[in-house]
């Protein structure tokens, strides 16, 4: 498993798939249910996301936007419109409760499964992130991801506009694959378009020594590594590994290694409650307890007995902070003349 991969662990679709719209204008939908991850892609006509203080991204037909929670947005026909939104999660209102068509959907367009002249056909899906691993990649993401149509998402259009215009058995185990392979080929294209900005870990993985010695942490992150025998296993030296490692992904190897364990660990300690502390710091490649539960509340602010009680950790204290509070620093002494010595 690469580094890309490790972190979809937690990051499934199931059940996931809220929205297959047939939307006349004007229309606005309310995304209210505050998931972590929302993608929303459009098949045919257009419309506009207008994120919470962001500015409104127009969407064509083929294009596909990622927006990460949990701040609400609003899908529009056109920025201003007249339309009253309706509010929509992963459990919509059914006709009954005064929505509009459950299960595939609000429809607000008599048709038929005939999108119309200037109607727009939406298919939204929200993913549930869980657990430590799958954070590691919210991090690396903007609020709002637009990707274009004509990359590797159009492959995957036509199996999802199929799919969501028939009701068949396993449909939705079907549509929850489709959305999956979706996401992962919406944040590679996003990730390795001209120009961008991938997270570090991301672009690294394309390096031909960093590449192969991130895949073995991940791959063995309980093995006994040191930068030495990740060299030995990657065909360079420790010194030219150290400094291509901690140029690309902006930490030491072991560092990074210690960083990604702790993760592991944090949701080890929460799936696996009959575990104790010193099985789960056996799981990620400590074999005294006290050295894991020390390098846990190090990187995580708490311990793991804590966190596994609590679910949270502590902020991370700001590298420099502050001697004295604002307003009441030292006065400056201006340097002596030259040739004048100060006695101290």
């Amino acid at each position: 498993m690469d580094a890309f991969g490790d972190l979809f662990r937690g990051m499934r679709a199931q059940g996931s798939l809220f929205g297959n719209s047939i939307l006349s204008p004007p229309w606005a939908l309310h995304f209210v249910d505050g998931a972590p991850l929302t993608l929303c892609t459009v098949l045919g006509g257009a419309g506009w996301i207008v994120p919470e203080h962001r500015p409104p991204e127009q969407l064509r037909a083929g294009e596909t936007v990622i927006v990460r929670g949990p701040a609400p947005f609003t899908f529009v026909d056109e920025v201003g419109t007249r339309a009253e939104p309706i509010a929509c999660g992963e459990h919509c209102a059914t006709p009954e409760q005064g929505g509009t068509r459950h299960r595939l959907g609000w429809n607000d367009c008599d048709c038929d499964g005939d999108a119309g002249d200037g109607a727009t056909t939406l298919i939204v899906g929200a993913y549930p992130v869980r657990g430590e691993i799958s954070r590691r990649l919210l991090d690396g993401l903007p609020v709002v991801l637009h990707v274009v149509s004509g990359g590797g998402t159009d492959a995957v259009l036509d199996h999802l506009a199929a799919e969501v215009a028939t009701d068949t058995p396993g449909q939705q185990v079907v549509l929850d694959r489709l959305l999956d392979w979706m996401l992962v080929c919406a944040l590679r294209e996003y990730f390795d378009r001209p120009g961008g900005e991938p997270p570090a870990w991301y672009a690294a993985q394309r390096d031909p020594v960093v590449g192969d010695a991130l895949r073995l942490l991940h791959a063995e992150p309980a093995a006994p590594w040191t930068v030495s025998s990740l060299a030995d296993r990657t065909g360079v030296s420790r010194s030219t590994l150290a400094k291509r490692f901690a140029d690309l992904v902006g930490e030491p190897p072991l560092t990074y290694l210690t960083r990604w364990r702790m993760t592991l660990a944090a949701d080890l300690l929460a799936e696996r409650e009959a575990a104790t502390v010193a099985e789960i710091g056996r799981t990620v490649g400590y074999s005294d307890a006290f050295a894991f539960s020390a390098a846990f509340k190090r990187i995580r602010g708490v311990s793991p007995s804590r966190f596994r009680r609590t679910g949270t950790v502590v902020p991370e204290r700001p590298t420099v902070p502050p001697l004295r509070p604002p307003g009441t620093e030292l006065p400056v002494v201006p340097a002596p003349p030259p040739g004048v010595r100060v006695r101290s």
